[in-house]
Order: C-alpha cells, then structure tokens, then sequence
C-alpha cells in the first residue's frame, strides 16, 4: 500500500469515532413534550400532548355515494367508490363534491372495497375488507391504469394482485367485527403496496408490505402500533416521508374520529421510527372512512352514513388544516405549503424574550397576514399589516404567550412564508 493510501485509510480509521458519535438519537420534533435540542438522529420516542383540531364542512355528499370508503385526489378531482356491492367508481367536484364522472369496473365484484390509493400510473383498489366473519381467503387489489381514465373510458377491467397475510393461520370464523385480520388503509410505493390493519380485537395497526404487480402474494408483517382505534383510510406523501392515517374510537355509541400523523422516519421498512402523532377529530359521531390531501397541508376527510339511535350523520367531505402541526417538519425540508412561491423567513431575536421582527420584501403596495402557531398547532395569534414597496419589517409582541416553540406564518402577494422562533420569559 502506497503512503498516500495509508495515510487516507488512517484518517478514515480516525474520523469513524468521531462520526459515530457525532449522532445523538432522541427526539427531534421541537413540538413533542420530551424534545431535546441536543439531539441529531430521531429514534422515534417523541410524545405529544393531547391535541383535538376542528374539522370543517365542505360539502355534504349525495346519498349516491353514502358508503364512501376510499379517497385519493388526482386530476383535479377527489375519486371515491362504496364498499358494497356498487362497481363503479366516482369522480367528486372538490368544491362542492357533487358527482362529476361515473367509471364502471368490469370483471371485479364489489365484496368489500375498503381502500383507494395510487401511485403515478395507477389507482389500486383494496377489496379486502374482512370483519363480517374475518376468514375471507379472496382477498384482492384491483390495479386501475390511469391511461384508461385519461383516454376517457367509462367502463375499464382492472389487473388483479391476490394476497394472503403471511400471520394468518386460522380461517375460522370470528363473527362480526371480532377480528384482526380486517384491512381499510393502504399506500403505494415505487415497488409496493403497504397495508395497515384494521384490528377490531386488539386496537392495533399491523402494517404489512407486498409486491405492487399482479399476482399472488404472501402480504408480509413489518412493525405494529397501538392506535387505540380503528385505522379505515391513509395518504401518503412520499417527498416528506409523511403518512396520515385517518379512523375512529367506538365507545358505546359514541364515535371519536381521529388522525394519527406518522412523519420524519428514515424509510417504510422503518415507519416507527419517525414521529408519531394522534390528533383528534370534532366533530364526533362521525364514522370517518377515507383521507386525501390536495397540498400536504389540507387534509379531506370522507365520512359514510352513519344512524345511531335517532341520529343520523348523512355522507360528508370535510377538511382538516394540519399546516400547523407540520410546520416545524416541513420547514426543516425547506418544502412549502402552499402558494405559488414559498419562502422561509428569519425572525430576530431568537430567542426573543418581548418581541421579534421579521423582515420581508414587497414588489408593491398590499397587505400582510401573518399567523403564530403554538406547538398544539392552534393559531394563538393574527394580525394585518399594511406593505410598502420594497423592504418592510414586520414586528411582533409576545403578549401573554407562554414561552415555548412557536411558528410563524405569512402571507402576502400570493406567497407563504413559515419560520420558527423561540420565546423565552
């Protein structure tokens, strides 16, 4: 080995100590009540206070689709199906969500059809819903191809991907809703399909992993998590490594729907070791079905009609705003929100103990929203301020906020702006 060569492996030999332990695992979410500021690496062990966000209405669905149980957005248009007997497929306006388009499946009965998920090239449809007895052993993924629907057929055959779960020894039959072999939440990945239980018995998800082409499998389990509650729908966005799984907590008669926020782990094969969040939903008695998001921001909600006693919840579209709970995440990816520009923005002093100033540019004369966020994501703070051409600086008070983490929001000329600020007493 020449000198220069074993000079270069000598400072490798050197520097793998150090590197190794230049990496401090903890938590690293700045919202999460055990944060430690020391630490570079998350290993998952993030916990949160309880949270509960408003939902609100956008549009009550039409009985046509009261069944709604699987939600993707693409094309300009939030696609839905019903989990029950009907083969077609819907298309809803997203402003109102009335029925814009109607697409037969040919060659494919409707058992149960639980799920909609896509990836670039398809949408893939999970007829494996399993909790009328929990022994079905016809278990498919109907592979939709989006050339067919952008060539503007109306009736289209599907590709079918057969499955099993490799766990599942027992066919016996369990009854109703008494199993852990029931499914209503999947994605799409470059190369597979993720699947996340829906266990009736022990509460949990157990996610499972097979291959995305048609055949048959064997679905392999991954990890599980302890939701408390029933998972019935997923959205994925696989540029922010986040996931938010939708579903509901039955206690009596009484439905609690909720969100569980699952971002910042390293890959799918390791969901768990990225943060963790659950979130309520208001509001209740509301059997939430799907989700999708338009932006990665805005979270649409599906519910199915639900009667309980002498209440009846009819079909819904609602809309959940998630940007302040995922702003810290999204603004260490530098990705934006929403807005045809995004920038971040530096606010000083931080920390700041009374006030803090931020500075922004205008190209001409308007008005500036700007919203603070506390670590619940509830906007604490909004005000307006008039903008002049060129620089101008935006100046905040502390008021009686708490110290703490907090994040910031601006809007003005079409753009959005998110930066973070601590503040101390």
């Amino acid at each position: 080995m020449s000198l220069p060569a074993r000079l270069c492996l000598f400072i490798a030999l050197i520097a793998l100590p150090a590197a190794a332990q230049a990496q401090v695992y903890g938590c690293t979410d700045p919202a999460a009540v055990n944060y430690q500021p020391s630490a570079t690496r998350n290993d998952g062990s993030c916990t949160y206070p309880g949270t509960t966000i408003a939902a609100t209405q956008v549009a009550q669905l039409s009985d046509t689709v009261q069944e709604t149980s699987g939600l993707v957005y693409w094309n300009g248009f939030f696609w839905t199906h019903n989990d029950d007997t009907d083969t077609t497929l819907y298309a809803l306006d997203t402003a109102d969500g009335h029925i814009v388009k109607r697409i037969a499946i040919a060659g494919a009965p409707n058992h149960d059809w639980e799920e909609l998920t896509q990836d670039n090239d398809y949408f893939y449809l999970g007829d494996f819903g399993n909790n009328a007895q929990g022994n079905r052993q016809n278990l498919v993924i109907l592979r939709i191809a989006k050339t067919a629907l952008l060539a503007g057929q109306t009736t289209i055959t599907p590709d079918k991907i057969f499955f099993s779960y490799a766990d599942q020894t027992s066919f016996a039959a369990t009854g109703n809703n008494n199993t852990d072999f029931d499914c209503e939440a999947f994605l799409a990945t470059t190369d597979s399909l993720y699947l996340f239980t829906k266990q009736w018995v022990s509460g949990k998800t157990k996610i499972y992993a097979l291959p995305k082409m048609p055949g048959t499998y064997t679905a392999m389990p991954q990890a599980a998590y302890n939701v408390d509650g029933l998972v019935t729908g997923a959205t994925y966005l696989s540029a922010k490594k986040t996931i938010v799984l939708t579903g509901y907590k039955i206690s009596g008669l009484q439905f609690q729907p909720f969100l569980m926020l699952l971002y910042d782990f390293p890959d799918l094969q390791h969901l768990l070791n990225g943060n963790k969040r659950k979130v309520l939903l208001n509001p209740q008695y509301h059997q939430t079905e799907a989700i999708a998001t338009t932006d990665g921001s805005h979270f649409y909600i599906t519910n199915e009609r639900l009667t309980q006693g002498i209440i009846t919840i009819p079909p819904k579209l609602q809309k959940a705003d998630l940007s302040g709970l995922l702003a810290p995440y999204y603004t260490s990816l530098k990705m934006p929100f929403i807005g045809p520009a995004a920038h971040t923005i530096t606010f000083y002093p931080n920390p700041a103990k009374d006030h803090f100033t931020a500075k922004l540019d205008a190209q001409k004369s308007g008005v500036l929203e700007a919203y603070l966020y506390d670590a619940l994501g509830r906007a604490v703070r909004f005000k307006t301020q008039a903008l002049n051409p060129g620089s101008n600086e935006v100046r905040f008070a502390k008021g009686n906020n708490r110290a703490g983490i907090y994040w910031i929001k601006l809007l003005w000329e079409g753009q959005v702006a998110w930066g973070s600020i601590s503040l101390n007493d």
